[in-house]
């Protein structure tokens, strides 16, 4: 056989095997399948020919996974606890990717979710977001579990996340995985409407030198270090140095709002392959921020209640180790021990926490249709408050434990076909005793092109210690005509130590489809039916002082709800060089009372995206939201945000490989409006129109 049929052969091997790849491809989850399959493809060629399997090994050894497949595998890695393909996912799942990030100038986690469609992203000021999904959205969103590398940064003070002090070098991010819905039986406690992982690159992955400088309007500047390097064949690190300078946002009268935040962190992370079975991860963190923000203080004499513009200071660190232990391509131990210190001020008060987390999983298969996960938990967390009038705090120190354990069995009821997932968190804290979070989950895949999945959900969110201990003395008034013993009335929230779990069942069904191999859709639908909802309930006035009479409102279980809506998303290539995303998502609520209290949720939110790549090494990006208006808590009342149009346009060079120029404008259309209200304050911040730079230098 003269070379050019030696060719020809090996091209049609390549074409069998491609084949093959594809047939069994949707039988087993991602990567783990596809080394199953490329297996047993390859020893299906070896037995048509033994002498020509070595020409072929050599030339496939030298491709890539997705060369062989000539596909996109996008995968979830951690919210499944293994890895699922994105399109064959039993829940409503989104990956937010660098190329997302980079290309649109985003330079914050929050606004890199706005990305995904049926989130509810709103600046709030220059440091803080209200951040959810499905719902029920507010400035310390309490029903959104938030990971970074699987640590939780899920607030146990007030619920929720202070996205101010939560930032990362976003050129590292290796994705962020939104499941968007309950990920409870997987994640437990508080991931009731949804689960996010913010997840960064290893450090074999980011090797070299990487320095990058934003500047801007109101980003003024950024910048960047970072060095990767390698310690022996097996063993890489990474360190980085990063700091920022945020302008304050603006007044409804376009002046200042005086909202300013700078932050200096570093930090590093080491990565080592002892072995082809075995893998370790050592990283840690630490940050150090200046915030400015608007505050309301309550005193007892007039003026009685001010705005006051305060600084506080905000600094914390964090280390995390994992251990990763291969039995086999289908058998799987992973060990993750994590610990977090931080001090936060706000209010005129601060939060001291210390936090430790232990998590084990074992992944292993029981026969031929049995796919199961379990693992084990542990997570302690000790906090320190200091008291003021404004906020104090029962007990002002405290201790609290979670015990858990998870159990989930993937069942193949027909081969690539129809499966079934049992699955259930078990846990035991401090607060609320034992709580049971199950869930059931259906994929069927009548085509590879086709996905239709269903599942049936239990989730729970756990009182925050603010609703457990805290009280709020949160406005002072005169009283008419008052006795001559109580003068002044004094409005107090007061935390339940007898608050119970907040509890969900959710109905989900989805269905995915790709007509062509240049366009999908994605369609997710939901009802949810929420009990034992926290909120705020008015008790008999007492006397405190012979001056103050105090008028309670003390938390309490007395709250119910249903909500409904649909998510959609769909991606168009137009043509090699051009993409557009489009998502549209819908909800309802209905409330039981109608309290303002649980308000902040846009009915519709609309956004559309180009990616265009141009000649001369240039791209041409665009964003365009709608976000309908919504009512949202502000105090103990409401406002409305009017709806908003939001159009960011971006210009992208690359001169070189390793230099990339970019240059962006932002919240295009509007001089500036209002996104959501500030809690601590009255004071109604505006998100401005801003131009961006950015200079990105790898070597």
């Amino acid at each position: 056989m003269n070379d050019h049929d030696n060719e020809d052969h090996v091209a049609f091997q390549v074409r069998r095997l491609r084949q093959k790849l594809c047939t069994c491809w949707m039988s087993l989850p991602g990567r783990i399948g596809l080394a199953l399959c490329f297996s047993a493809a390859l020893s299906a060629a070896a037995a048509d020919d033994s002498s020509k399997t070595n020409t072929l090994s050599a030339r496939l050894a030298e491709m890539s996974i997705e060369q062989l497949t000539e596909v996109n595998v996008v995968s979830l890695t951690s919210l499944f606890r293994k890895e699922t393909k994105l399109e064959q996912a039993p829940a409503a799942a989104a990956i937010v990717t660098p190329d997302d990030i980079r290309r649109l100038g985003i330079t914050s986690l929050p606004e890199a979710l706005r990305l995904v469609p049926g989130m509810d992203v709103a600046q709030i000021d220059s440091h803080q977001w209200a951040v959810s999904a499905r719902g029920f959205n507010a400035q310390f969103a309490n029903k959104l579990l938030i990971l970074e590398d699987g640590r939780t940064i899920y607030g146990p003070a007030y619920g929720g996340v202070n996205w101010g002090m939560q930032d990362t070098v976003l050129e590292d991010l290796d994705r962020i995985e939104v499941i968007r819905g309950p990920g409870a039986a997987l994640w437990g406690a508080n991931a009731v409407n949804g689960v996010v992982n913010v997840m960064t690159k290893s450090a074999k992955d980011t090797q070299g030198w990487l320095t990058t400088a934003y500047g801007g309007t109101e980003y003024q500047p950024s910048l960047t270090a970072r060095y990767g390097g390698q310690l022996s064949s097996n063993l890489f690190y990474r360190v980085y140095g990063k700091y920022f300078d945020q302008d304050g946002l603006v007044l409804t009268n376009g002046a200042d709002a005086g909202d300013s935040w700078n932050s200096l962190q570093g930090g590093t992370r080491f990565d080592w392959e002892p072995s082809d079975e075995n893998r370790v991860t050592l990283q840690g963190n630490y940050y150090n921020d200046i915030v400015h923000e608007n505050q309301n203080a309550v005193l007892l004499v007039p003026p009685f209640d001010t705005n006051t513009n305060i600084e506080n200071h905000d600094y914390g660190w964090n280390a995390l180790s994992r251990w990763t232990h291969e039995f086999s391509e289908l058998s799987t131990l992973s060990l993750r021990v994590y610990y977090d210190h931080f001090k936060q001020e706000q209010v005129g008060t601060s939060e001291t926490r210390d936090t430790i987390d232990f998590d084990g999983q074992h992944r292993f298969q029981l026969g031929t249709r049995n796919d199961i996960i379990w693992g084990l938990g542990y997570h302690w967390t000790s906090d320190n408050f200091i008291p003021n009038f404004y906020l104090t705090w029962t007990p002002p120190a405290q201790q609290y434990r979670v015990y858990s354990a998870f159990a989930q069995d993937e069942i193949t009821i027909v081969p690539n076909c129809f499966n079934v997932t049992l699955g259930s968190k078990f846990e035991h804290n401090d607060y609320t005793g034992y709580e049971v979070e199950p869930s059931v989950r259906m994929l069927w895949t009548p085509s590879d092109k086709q996905t239709v999945w269903a599942a049936v959900s239990r989730a729970i969110r756990t009182p925050s210690r603010y609703e457990t201990g805290a009280r709020v003395n949160y406005s002072v008034s005169p009283i008419p005509n008052p006795p001559a013993t109580t003068p002044l009335g004094l409005v107090s929230l007061f935390g339940n130590p007898d608050a119970q779990s907040e509890k969900l069942i959710a109905y989900e069904l989805g269905y995915r489809v790709e007509p062509t191999k240049r366009l999908s859709f994605d369609l997710a639908t939901f009802y949810n039916r929420y009990n034992n909802l926290l909120r705020f309930v008015t008790n008999s006035s007492f006397v405190q002082s012979p001056v103050i009479t105090v008028f309670p409102q003390t938390i309490e279980n007395s709250g119910s709800a249903e909500t409904y809506g649909a998510e959609l998303s769909a991606e168009w290539k137009v043509t090699d060089d051009w993409r557009l995303i489009a998502g549209y998502s819908w909800l309802h609520v209905n409330l039981h009372p109608n309290d303002p209290s649980f308000q902040g949720n846009p009915e519709q939110q609309v956004q559309l995206r180009s990616y265009l790549d141009l000649p001369w090494h240039t791209e041409f990006n665009g964003a365009l939201y709608y976000v309908d208006r919504q009512n949202a808590a502000a105090g103990l009342g409401m406002v409305t945000i009017p709806a908003y149009v939001r159009l960011d346009l971006g210009l992208v060079w690359h001169p070189t490989k390793s230099l990339e120029i970019g240059i962006w404008g932002q919240n295009l259309i509007d001089g500036r409006h209002a996104e959501f209200p500030n809690l601590k304050s009255p004071v109604q911040t505006e998100i401005p129109r801003e131009i961006l730079g950015k200079i990105s230098w790898r070597f």
